[in-house]
């Protein structure tokens, strides 16, 4: 379970295909404090620690890096396949149960992919426009987006303004804008989109 507030960006510095799997190994300021089997959010994926290398002080260059592991369904679903070595990824650890909930209630189980289709600046935030695919079957199941709603875009909680059946758009903060990866976002990029688990258990139990 996670909040959707990034604790930072991690830098893809291998990626090794396994068949149909991928192996991403990073690096990031608390790769020291991570252990194997941990859960980590990935631009909104929840990724299990399969390897880690911690830094050597000794050997100048050997910085700390750690494996995950995305298997097809994840790589399908999300934006973790169109990742190079070199690029900025949004990580989160799990949620501590006896801290507050900044963000909202992010499972990592990404819906699906949007594409960013508007990029204003506003006197000092940016205003992005995500276009996902239309579905009126995954809409009954909740998934959509409300105005003044939780969306979480490459794990980042964002509040929703302007949706359509099939569009949404999210203000960001400068603080965001500079320590996330909406830094590299413009417009074609695609990025991971959950939508807001407590409207998909009101569309259930709707239907039932």
């Amino acid at each position: 379970m996670f909040s959707g507030i990034i604790e930072e960006f991690a830098t893809v510095v291998a990626i090794k295909k396994d068949r149909e799997n991928i192996d991403f190994t990073l690096t990031c300021s608390f790769v020291d404090e991570l252990k194997i089997d941990q859960s980590v959010a990935h631009n909104g994926v929840c990724l299990t620690v399969v390897k880690i290398i911690p830094e050597d002080p000794d050997t100048p260059g050997n910085i700390g890096t750690y494996t995950v592991t995305a298997m097809k369904e994840t790589l399908d679903r999300t934006n973790l396949g169109l990742l190079q070595v070199g690029d900025k990824v949004n990580v989160e650890r799990s949620m501590l149960m006896n801290g507050r909930l900044d963000g909202h209630i992010v499972q990592g189980h990404v819906d699906e992919t949007a594409k960013c289709i508007a990029k204003v600046d506003a006197d000092g935030s940016t205003y992005f426009t995500f276009e996902y695919p239309e579905n009126r079957a995954m809409a009954k199941k909740g998934y959509f987006t409300v105005d003044k709603g939780s969306v979480t875009v490459n794990g980042v909680s964002l509040t929703v303004c302007n949706p359509t059946s099939n569009t949404f758009q999210v203000a960001i903060i400068p603080y965001t804008f500079e320590h996330t990866n909406f830094c590299d976002i413009k417009i074609g990029t695609v990025v991971n989109i959950e939508f807001d688990i407590l409207g998909k258990y009101i569309a259930r139990l709707q239907q039932l």
